[in-house]
């Protein structure tokens, strides 16, 4: 149970830092790694694991199939915005919203990250 609730937080910090993490400047060469790895996990992993495979998601997973909990679905997305909304929420509705979401803040980060100190007229933040 402290587990499930563990990977449970860790995915909500993932999600939130994947899609603000290009905020702050501070943040936003770590946020570019993260995004890098995320897409990394999603598109090279998903060759072996199936696209969007997310190793934390298959950790949960085998975590609530050990309390008893059946018929998960692919995504924990899909699954927090179900348990959340108290519906069964499509998954191809959650994939296009996962996908156009992660998409935007990932060009963000590129654009701050690699592009933005370069306009004329622009200072890199400190």
């Amino acid at each position: 149970m402290f587990l499930d609730h563990l990977f449970t937080l860790i995915h909500l910090f993932i999600i939130g830092f994947n899609l603000t993490g290009w905020i702050w400047p501070r943040t936003r060469k770590f946020h570019f790694v993260v995004v890098c790895l995320t897409a990394g996990c999603w598109l090279i992993l998903g060759i072996w694991y199936g696209l969007g495979y997310c190793p934390v998601t298959d950790w949960q997973w085998k975590i609530k199939q050990s309390m008893g909990e059946t018929k998960l679905p692919a995504s924990f997305i899909k699954y927090f915005a179900d348990k959340i909304s108290g519906h069964d929420i499509p998954s191809i509705l959650i994939d296009w919203i996962t996908g156009i979401c992660f998409v935007l803040a990932a060009a963000l980060s590129t654009y701050l990250n690699f592009f933005k100190s370069r306009l004329p007229g622009v200072q890199k933040p400190h």
